[in-house]
C-alpha cells in the first residue's frame, strides 16, 4: 500500500493517560529523575500543586503519531517547543496535520494538547511525502 500525503490530510491520536506509575517507569526508562516530575512533597516545597509529565514523554507520544502515519525510514525532521505542562492524569491528544507538500516532501505541523484545549507541545515534521 502507498501512502501519499497532500496539504489538509491529518491524524488524531490519544496517548494514554499520564498515571504516577507512567512517570515512575519513563524517570526510570530516560533516567531523569527530576523531582517534578515523581516527588510529591519536593513539588509542594517549590510550590507546585502535584508531579508534571516530563516533556520528552510527549515528544514521545508524538514521535507514536508520526511513525503511526509514515514508516520511520521516511521521517526527515522532526522537532518541537514545549509550551505547557502535562498533569498527572492528563490523557493528551496528538494532532499532525500536512500544511504544504512540493519537492517530495510533506511538512506537518503537530501539537500535543489537553482535553480542555490547552496546547503543551507545539512541532514540525518533514517527511517524504511518498512511500
Amino acid at each position: 500500500m502507498t501512502t501519499t500525503l497532500s496539504p489538509g490530510d491529518s491524524l488524531t491520536i490519544e496517548a494514554p493517560r499520564i498515571t504516577r506509575t507512567t512517570l515512575a517507569l519513563y524517570a526510570g526508562a530516560s533516567g531523569d529523575h527530576n523531582p517534578v516530575h515523581i516527588d510529591t512533597d519536593a513539588c509542594a516545597a517549590v510550590g507546585i500543586p502535584d508531579v508534571f509529565a516530563h516533556g520528552m514523554l510527549s515528544m514521545a507520544y508524538l514521535g507514536r503519531l508520526l511513525t503511526a502515519w509514515v514508516p520511520q525510514g521516511r521521517i526527515r525532521s522532526y522537532g518541537v517547543r514545549f509550551s505547557a505542562i502535562t498533569p498527572v492524569n492528563a490523557t493528551p491528544v496528538c494532532r499532525g496535520t500536512v500544511t504544504r507538500a512540493e519537492d517530495g516532501l510533506a511538512h506537518l505541523d503537530l501539537t500535543v494538547s489537553l482535553p480542555d484545549g490547552t496546547v503543551t507541545l507545539r512541532g514540525s515534521a518533514v517527511v517524504t511525502a511518498t512511500d
